[in-house]
């Protein structure tokens, strides 16, 4: 199986678990400080993706830095560690806020720019994707200098790439391959 069925499957347990038990915006809560804080710092990425490091470790450690966290992250935490897939938690809490957002109607667009978006930027996209998508959509900004220029829009499973690097590097393979 794919590390990204997987990642689905689990978040998609976890996220039918959490509205059974009407903690789902809570659990999101918690996934998307999972995710920042995995995406932030990349020892802990590393020792997540470790095999030498052993999975209790991995999971007292985790345990003490979401302390505090929902019952049902905490659970999903030691299922992933059990299962030893613990190197998927920011993917399955990246599907998680997918997933919720879906189930609740509405779409996250991940927009990805050089340089923050200013207001009226954001509200031609916004208007865009939603016409495309059909959804209430949010949008969410990440700067990225390696982007160049131009956007990287994503919109659950759809991305689509205008960027300069990109472009760049399509420039790149044309010519390598025209040699």
């Amino acid at each position: 199986m794919n590390e990204g069925r997987a990642a689905s499957r689990y978040a998609k347990a976890t996220l039918d678990f959490a509205v059974e038990k009407k903690a789902a915006d809570a659990v999101e809560k918690d996934m998307r400080n999972i995710a920042s804080t995995i995406a932030e710092n990349k020892d802990l990425k590393t020792v997540l993706g470790s095999p030498v490091v052993k999975g209790e470790i991995k999971k007292k450690a985790l345990n003490e830095i979401f302390k505090g966290s929902h019952q049902i992250t905490m659970g999903l935490l030691g299922v992933l560690t059990d299962n030893k897939r613990i190197d998927l938690l920011r993917e399955v809490a990246l599907k998680y806020i997918i997933q919720h957002e879906q189930l609740k109607g509405q779409d996250v667009a991940y927009v990805t720019t050089a340089v923050p978006l200013n207001a009226a930027l954001e509200r031609k996209i916004l208007a865009e994707v939603t016409k495309i998508t059909g959804k209430k959509v949010t949008i969410e900004n990440k700067v990225d200098e390696n982007v160049l220029g131009g956007f990287v829009l994503r919109v659950g499973d759809l991305q689509y790439d205008a960027s300069i690097a990109n472009k760049l590097n399509n420039i790149k393979r044309e010519f390598t391959n025209s040699l």
